[in-house]
């Protein structure tokens, strides 16, 4: 009996050790299948870490463009290339020289482009002078041998990138872009009175210099500047920050006065009907078990897109879930506590008010501030299927392809809005179930 017993533990201590080493294992195996399938080594080979960088270059800062056209030789300068950034006549960057038909760009660190009646030149300390000049309506390459791959060469264009800028020559015009820290253009455009005016110029226009407007005062013409900021679009923003919010508040209360009583209807303790709790908890699985990004695709072609569409979608989804967990919350309260409420005779409403609401108002509670926070991130891409929020001004701003720091601007006010968020509900959710 003791040898029988003896066995049957080493038995099971063998079966146990083996179990051990076949799970991982059999995650190993299967990570490794994922690896050959999904291509992980053509992958990293195709990687362009050298644009990834110029993208998060563009992130945390600028380019200006100069641009020459080459049929009218008209010049432009102007911050991201946009007509709103265009530098005035006569109001250069420091380091754009005009001299009649010579524009001359230096760009640091003894990288100097010129545009003259010949083409272009760019010169580049440690390895000599870019030339372009054209040549039956196609650009020509000089430069020293062998081409670096820092240079593209093609039948109808040239373009030089180098840790200065980066320099492009076309038949239709030549191209050079500086870059530059900062968000630029972001207090106030080139056309306003207050650009280019330091901190200590703008207190003293706030504070004791005549009026620019007659009409008003200048520091409230320097905030309407401010908040119709063209490039920006300051006010824009602020309303679609409040449409984010907003679109997720009405989701997340929708949801849960739905919830509510379809939650009674649901629960084993308040509706002995079982085909009638079945049906209703087979309503929640489905429409929880449909992604909310799919509600939104289908409330989108029936009701048109907008902020209202995202906030239905959003009810739709978290009704399943919130649905779910009050009926869960439903079945697990102490009966005692009902059984004495009744005791005094009170009815059905009366129970459930005063002897059910306050046991399961902190679950309730909690799980809608818990929702309106994550609602709170869903709204942003939801918004941008939708067009509604701050979603909407993202996708707008990464369709483009070149306004990267307006991207990033975005994305740090959708962390500074979900962090608020979350201080807001943790706050809420201190006070109203914990009471401190």
């Amino acid at each position: 009996m003791t040898a029988s017993l003896a066995d049957s533990v080493t038995a099971s201590f063998t079966s146990k050790r083996r179990l051990a080493f076949a799970i991982p294992a059999a995650i190993l195996a299967y990570l490794l299948y994922a690896a050959i399938s999904f291509d992980l080594a053509g992958l990293a080979q195709r990687a362009r870490f050298d644009n990834a960088a110029i993208l998060l270059g563009d992130f945390w800062s600028h380019k200006t463009h100069v641009t020459r056209d080459n049929r009218t030789d008209k010049l432009t300068v102007a911050i991201e290339g946009e007509a709103k950034g265009t530098y005035p006549a006569g109001r250069l960057p420091d380091w754009v020289t005009v001299a009649g038909p010579v524009t001359t760009i230096d760009l640091g660190q003894g990288h100097i482009v010129t545009y003259d009646d010949r083409g272009a030149r760019y010169v580049v300390p440690g390895y000599g002078t870019i030339d372009i000049r054209p040549r039956g309506g196609k650009p020509v390459l000089t430069a020293p041998e062998p081409i670096p791959d820092w240079i593209s060469v093609s039948d109808n264009k040239v373009s030089v990138t180098t840790g200065a800028g980066r320099f492009s020559y076309s038949r239709s015009k030549v191209e050079t872009f500086k870059y530059e820290p900062g968000w630029e253009l972001w207090f106030f455009t080139l056309d306003s009175p207050f650009s280019g005016k330091s901190w200590s110029e703008l207190g003293a226009l706030a504070t004791t210099a005549d009026r620019i407007d007659p009409a008003r005062s200048n520091l409230g013409y320097m905030v309407s500047e401010f908040w119709t900021n063209k490039m920006w679009r300051h006010g824009d923003v602020a309303w679609a920050i409040f449409e984010t919010i907003l679109m997720a508040f009405l989701g997340t209360m929708t949801a849960a006065l739905v919830a509510l009583p379809l939650g009674f209807l649901a629960a084993r303790n308040f509706n002995p009907l079982g085909p009638l709790r079945f049906a209703a908890r087979r309503v929640f699985d489905f429409i929880r078990g449909v992604d909310g990004l799919i509600w939104t695709i289908i409330l989108s072609r029936a009701f048109g897109p907008g902020p209202m569409t995202g906030a239905i979608a959003m009810a739709i989804t978290d009704a399943g879930t919130f649905g779910k967990t009050f009926s869960e919350a439903l079945e697990n309260i102490d009966e005692k506590q009902v059984e004495g409420i009744q005791s005094t005779g009170a009815n059905s409403l009366q129970r459930a008010r005063f002897g059910v609401i306050p046991q399961i108002t902190p679950v309730l509670l909690s799980q809608i501030l818990y929702y309106l926070e994550s609602n709170t991130r869903s709204a942003t891409v939801i918004g941008a299927i939708v067009g509604g929020g701050i979603g909407l001004l993202l996708t707008q701003a990464i369709i483009t392809q070149k306004d990267w720091e307006e991207v990033a601007y975005y994305m740090v006010l959708i962390v500074l809005m979900v962090m608020l968020m979350d201080s807001l509900s943790g706050w809420l959710r201190r006070k109203l179930i914990k009471g401190a």
